[in-house]
């Protein structure tokens, strides 16, 4: 970021002092920001590095694993096959005549259980294999949501960095006025008015520059709270601001959509209810169950063998209901991703617009409103100095192109930010985009 920026500063026919100030005072703060951020010695950190550690780190991906235990569970408990009971009953005790104490009693041990027809275990244990599916895709839409935010988070930084670059820039050009004013007005060509404007611009640049090194110090602490830290380790981010990537068109944009995991989340809800509707057609097959045991006949001392079964009657109609309800909650699924695509077609094309419209504005104001300001600038400044020019006119022209190159470094971090939208919309890295390429990025495993 800042070799291409001062390369385009040098390569300006004018080199004023004001612009080697300017390369020297960009050059000062990536050399110096552990002075700024008071966290010497100097730690970089790259996007590669910060995506990394909020995957791994990051407190609201950690809580797949525990959900996927919980499922695991279910799974086992699905597959277990009817549980064996064993019963004990007597008959024909503690009666009266001749039924009296327990000499005409009779005693039943019997073992039953239940045949389930219709493949239910199969169903059930398919049903919680689906939903492992589901969860799988639903961490991988969370963990693309946390790269959107990271990458977000981390052009604010690089902003912030840039901010501050302008803004000790902009002091050191006020120190440099105030000193021009006070010879001025010590040789009595410029009233002492003009001295007091120029000590109050020279502080509110320094309150412009303390500003921004507060706001850089907050954004680093947001970005590293992603990765579960209270504290920076780190004293500046790298990165090119000002290199947006090659431009896609929309359509093929948009066909890249069906890929992304938040789509693919409900490929895997339509599998969870097709699980649902077998296993609600596996209930209308009704179970068998059985009985076996042996009787003993106190009073003659004979055993013999007991037998039963039984099934519930008309289980299918009674079950058609439950059936419905799973065919209709499987086609609502279908519809709702209907919904879910046309409103990310909505969002990426919003995104696309804004990237589009971020460029431009960034390219216009490197390519020729930042360089004209600054010739203004430099022949302002050298007619104020032989009294051609009014102190108001040099301080306008000074303003313009200060606000020229924040709005620079906003239309820059602009395109940025929207690209990061995009490519969370898509699921895939812009051409020559300074983002590391999701296929390199190691996502979290839950089914190792």
């Amino acid at each position: 970021m800042l070799q291409k920026y001062t390369v385009f500063l040098a390569s300006t026919n004018k080199k004023s002092a004001y612009k080697n100030r300017r390369y020297f005072f960009s050059l000062l703060f990536f050399l110096g920001t552990s002075v700024v951020n008071a966290t010497p010695p100097e730690k970089l950190l790259t996007l590669s590095d910060a995506i990394q550690l909020a995957l791994a780190e990051n407190p609201s991906l950690k809580v797949f694993p525990i959900r996927d235990a919980a499922i695991q569970g279910q799974l086992q408990t699905a597959n277990l096959k009817p549980a064996y009971e064993i019963a004990v009953e007597t008959e024909n005790f503690a009666g009266t005549g001749g039924f009296t104490g327990v000499s005409g009693a009779e005693l039943t041990v019997s073992l039953s259980s239940t045949i389930e027809m219709g493949d239910k275990r199969a169903a059930r244990a398919g049903l919680y294999s689906q939903s492992r599916s589901r969860l799988e895709a639903q961490q991988q839409v969370e963990s693309l949501e946390l790269l959107g935010e990271v990458t977000r988070r981390y052009v604010d930084v690089l902003a912030a960095q840039e901010r501050i670059i302008l803004a000790s820039e902009a002091t050191e050009l006020a120190k440099m006025t105030l000193n021009g004013v006070k010879k001025r007005a010590n040789a009595g060509s410029t009233p002492e008015a003009e001295v007091k404007r120029a000590q109050a611009a020279l502080a509110q640049s320094q309150l412009t520059l303390l500003s921004g090194q507060q706001q850089l110090r907050y954004l680093k602490v947001a970005l590293t709270a992603l990765w579960g830290e209270t504290s920076p380790d780190f004293t500046a981010v790298t990165g090119d601001l000002f290199n947006f990537g090659q431009d896609v068109d929309f359509s093929t944009l948009y066909a890249k959509i069906k890929q992304n995991p938040a789509i693919q989340v409900f490929a895997a809800e339509e599998r969870l209810k097709d699980a649902e509707i077998r296993l609600a057609k596996t209930e209308s097959t009704s179970n068998i169950n059985w009985s076996v045991g042996v009787r003993r006949f106190q009073e003659t001392s004979d055993t013999a063998i007991t037998a039963g079964f039984s099934m519930p009657l008309f289980s299918s109609k009674r079950n058609s209901g439950a059936v419905s309800a799973a065919l209709a909650s499987r086609n609502e699924v279908s519809i709702q991703r209907e919904v879910a695509l046309l409103n990310m077609h909505t969002q990426l094309f919003r995104a696309f617009s804004n990237r589009q419209q971020a460029i431009v504005s960034a390219q216009k104001l490197q390519s020729e409103i930042v360089p004209a300001l600054e010739d203004a600038l430099d022949e302002t400044q050298e007619a104020y100095e032989r009294g051609r020019y009014s102190y108001l006119d040099y301080v306008s022209a000074r303003q313009e192109l200060l606000r020229a190159r924040l709005t620079l470094i906003e239309s820059a971090a602009a395109a940025l930010a929207y690209g990061a939208d995009i490519e969370q919309l898509t699921a895939e890295p812009l051409p020559a985009s300074q983002y590391p390429p999701l296929t390199t990025i190691t996502y979290p495993n839950f089914k190792d």
